[in-house]
């Protein structure tokens, strides 16, 4: 390959952003761009930023590290070797404030989407490139792809969403109106320790030996007076308003061909934003992918690195390779023990037969509503109630969006609802999945903050309510008020014998396998994962003065039900 190290971007601002471009060896040619703006440090080894991630997914996934010396892998972006063979120039671009590029840091801002837009344009222009640029990479370096795209840069000609959430209040900072701590913690352990300005105190490249961020050694007052306080930002901004907004796309105006792919287990991150993006953007040449394991593993995967390549080859190349003949929906269907591919004609799966499962007071889920009414307690801010079905007399499939609706009252002005989909083997045991991140998570999750039950009627869905976040509706205690919540889409096929539960509680679900093990600890989170990896909704900020008692009022003329999206056949 031809490298061309910390090549220089002028933005419009006067600043520069800095970039490696990988590209063939032939100086004369001109190829289509694969384009990443992240602030992960383009210089930082995969191997020695993010080691617990590498080793796990090279043992596993051997197909990953073959064909390849690894000298240029780099977190939650293309292996260049991997693409610059096939006529591909990939470029790397610092994000203002990081690894190489100075400037202030505010994440997803408008100024860091014109970045990228300029950044684009800018690769578009050069005398290898041929003037078709694509955008690929995983959760940070997918989200910004929404944002730029719905920009519009005119040589943007497609763009492949690896797990990347789209709106920054509902999938990425407030879950159903509850603040979420991820952020916060991930600046810290992510950012912060790649932050333009560390020069000499921060870690250099195993490829050149050089600073990874920036040549010049800021203080530690210089460095934290060049970044937004993301947690407090983020805190301070409890509805969704113009400060979410802005760091949100507007799907009307993406008109780019778009390959978006979700995982199962991204709970809290990884799941919600690339459903959305597929269902709401304006592209009529539109790909949705959904599939499981850890977050970061398919990307590399000859699955996942085969199938974007053959998406570019069709957008960027013009190969006629039967990509725009698919199926727009390609989905890993999850078993207990295994997945199984299948494609779909839309999303959700048009024969879905919805099907209504009751909250029954003796904590069963049943097909038919209650009779007799009932009330049921739990501490508004405890482990609340888990109500089951009978057994499942032939493995049934679940694979979709779900929704529950509940009648809740509170001794409180207000209470927090976490709805768990779960599965238990016939001894009563659960059954976790890898997710995401934590390898033992639930098959899907909702939240919903009650005083942010308003929603928007033109977007909700029986199955999918779209909550406004706008100002709060709080509640008179003893009050009862009528919610939906809006869960998560999942896929699982659940056996013969086994049943699914639906807990609803005033806290983080955790799983019941007791003690985190060794697979629980990743360097680069503060916390040991107990089922929802790092997402969790417990900053005293946010939930003070919930302390109480939370009623589920289970009346004939009030159901409580979960809908499921049970798929026939």
């Amino acid at each position: 390959m031809q490298i061309d190290w910390n090549v220089a971007i002028p933005m419009s601002d006067g600043v520069d952003m800095y970039a490696d471009v990988y590209r063939p060896p032939d100086k004369t040619g001109r190829y289509p761009v694969i384009i990443s703006y992240g602030p992960y440090a383009k210089g930082l080894a995969f191997q020695e930023g993010y080691p617990d991630q590498w080793n796990r997914m090279v043992e596993g996934h051997p197909d990953v590290a073959e064909g390849s010396s690894n000298r240029y892998q780099n977190w939650e972006v293309v292996d260049p070797e991997k693409w610059v063979p096939h006529g591909y120039a990939v470029v790397r671009v610092d994000s203002r404030g990081t690894g190489m590029s100075p400037g202030f840091v505010d994440h997803f801002s408008p100024r860091e989407t014109r970045d990228f837009y300029e950044c684009i344009e800018w690769a578009a222009v050069q005398p290898w490139s041929t003037g078709k640029v694509g955008a690929n990479g995983i959760s940070y370096l997918a989200i910004n792809q929404w944002h730029v795209a719905a920009l519009q840069p005119p040589s943007l000609a497609a763009i492949c969403v690896w797990e990347g959430a789209a709106d920054f209040f509902r999938d990425m900072t407030h879950h159903g109106g509850i603040l979420c701590t991820f952020f916060d913690n991930w600046y810290d352990m992510q950012v912060k320790t790649v932050q333009y300005g560390l020069g000499d105190n921060g870690p250099r490249s195993a490829a050149t030996g050089d600073n990874v961020c920036g040549f010049e050694t800021l203080s530690a007052e210089a460095l934290a007076a060049n970044r937004c306080d993301l947690g407090t930002e983020i805190a301070s901004h409890p509805t969704d308003d113009s400060y979410h907004r802005d760091r949100s796309p507007d799907f009307d105006r993406i008109e780019v061909p778009l390959l978006s792919a979700g995982n199962w287990g991204g709970h809290g991150l990884h799941l919600r934003g690339n459903v959305e993006g597929f269902v709401r953007s304006a592209s009529s040449q539109k790909w949705l992918e959904l599939h499981g394991l850890e977050h970061w593993t398919h990307f590399y995967t000859d699955y996942g690195r085969l199938l974007q390549l053959e998406f570019f080859d069709h957008f960027l190349k013009g190969v006629d390779n039967g990509w725009d003949r698919r199926p727009p929906v390609l989905i890993q269907v999850r078993h207990i023990d295994h997945f199984e591919e299948r494609t779909e004609e839309a999303w959700p799966i048009p024969r879905t037969r919805w099907t209504e499962m009751y909250l029954h007071p003796d904590l069963t889920l049943r097909d038919e509503p209650v009779t007799e009414g009932g009330a049921l307690e739990f501490e508004t801010m405890g482990d609340g109630l888990t109500f089951r079905t009978a057994p499942f007399e032939v493995a049934t499939e679940v694979t979709g969006p779900s929704s529950v609706r509940l009648t809740v009252s509170s001794t409180t002005d207000d209470a927090d609802l976490f709805c768990v989909l779960r599965v238990f083997d016939p001894d009563g045991g659960e059954v976790t999945f890898q997710g995401a991140l934590d390898p033992r998570s639930p098959v899907a999750q909702g939240w919903l903050r009650v005083s942010h039950r308003a929603t928007d009627p033109d977007l909700s869905e029986p199955y999918r309510p779209y909550h406004t976040h706008g100002s709060p509706q709080l509640l008179a205690p003893g009050e009862m008020a009528e919610v939906d919540v809006e869960v998560w889409p999942t896929s699982i096929v659940i056996p013969a014998g086994y049943t699914i539960g639906l807990s609803v509680r005033g806290r983080d679900y955790t799983n019941d396998s007791g003690e985190a093990d060794d697979k629980a600890a990743i360097s680069s989170f503060k916390n040991r994962f107990s089922g929802c990896g790092p997402f969790l909704h417990n900053d005293p900020r946010d939930r003070r003065g919930l302390e109480g008692r939370t009623t589920l009022h289970l009346e004939p003329n009030k159901a409580a039900r979960l809908l499921l999206p049970v798929i026939p056949g």
